[in-house]
């Protein structure tokens, strides 16, 4: 019997796909649209303390091999999200889900940790240290000091199980550089990755996004190879206790396939997700066990991180 079945810090979830924060988790419809669909589990729109609009729009485009947004983290604050995962964990017992956050300076970023510390919250939280999409701040991760600074600090008072969104590293000495950071933390598990940076996309002679004068992230078909390293990277440096979540370009069942063969233990759809709605996870999901069911692999374990090299 296949399964995809998947664990992230001793939680159990039934399937290994869930939504990438920013797709359809914005509000509560939304985030129970994921969680009655074929998805293990859902992770939040990415909160602040306070709701904030985002950028203005078209903020968000679908483009052929892929997307590109610069949505600039707009979200309905902290206690939107967290007074619905504390219903939802006494309503869904068995059930674990992932709360995203970040603050729009470090000091908020303690605030809202600290909230999320002194909370019932009992399940996984993502810190976003990528978003590449706020005019004015840097994505965090791409400085290893500050992203260094920020974890010793967090670690001094949070205890609940936490994670990283990631950026994408391109440099093997920015891949050994950011394990050494991430192996001196508890943290449980990285995801990889968000979206590449700052692409531009053109129709006719225009920009197709209004912020930043068209620069936004770049999701979907285009990122998965950087993704895919991304994960594999990370497989090979992290200590074994900190589990991997991949992100980028999963459109079908082969590219969950690969994302686990490069050591991913949980898979976020985004782009697709957009595209097709939630009926995504369950077309995705039978690909996967049709692949699996074909090589003979029974559960994830039996293929997850064992990628073959050319000698």
């Amino acid at each position: 019997m296949v399964s995809t079945k998947t664990q992230i810090a001793g939680f159990e979830f039934d399937n290994c796909l869930m939504n990438a924060a920013g797709v359809a988790c914005m509000t509560i419809e939304e985030l129970e649209g994921v969680k009655n669909s074929a998805a293990g589990t859902f992770v939040t729109k990415t909160a602040t303390l306070d709701f904030r609009q985002g950028n203005p729009e078209p903020r968000y485009q679908d483009v052929p091999l892929g997307s590109i947004n610069s949505m600039g983290l707009p979200n309905n604050g902290l206690d939107y999200y967290l007074d619905y995962l504390l219903d939802l964990q006494e309503k869904e017992t068995n059930r674990t889900f992932f709360l995203s956050l970040v603050g729009m300076s470090p000091e908020e970023t303690h605030t809202i940790l600290k909230k999320v510390q002194e909370s019932d919250f009992r399940g996984l939280t993502e810190l976003n240290l990528s978003c590449p999409n706020v005019p004015g701040k840097p994505q965090i991760a791409y400085d290893c000091e500050t992203t260094d600074r920020i974890l010793a600090e967090v670690f001094a008072y949070f205890t609940k199980p936490l994670g990283i969104k990631l950026p994408p590293y391109f440099d093997i000495v920015h891949f050994d550089q950011a394990a050494v950071i991430f192996n001196k933390y508890p943290l449980k598990f990285v995801n990889c990755v968000n979206s590449i940076g700052n692409g531009l996309y053109i129709e006719d002679e225009s920009v197709v996004i209004r912020p930043k004068n068209g620069f936004g992230g770049i999701g979907g078909e285009y990122i998965k190879p950087t993704a895919l390293a991304n994960v594999h990277a990370f497989y090979q440096r992290l200590n074994p206790k900190i589990q991997i979540i991949g992100t980028g370009g999963v459109l079908t069942g082969r590219d969950a396939f690969e994302h686990i063969l490069c050591g991913a233990s949980m898979v976020q759809v985004g782009t697709t997700l957009h595209k097709e709605g939630v009926g995504a996870f369950d077309r995705i999901t039978n690909e996967l066990k049709a692949i699996m069911a074909e090589k003979g692999y029974e559960s994830l374990e039996d293929f997850r991180g064992k990628l073959r090299y050319i000698d």
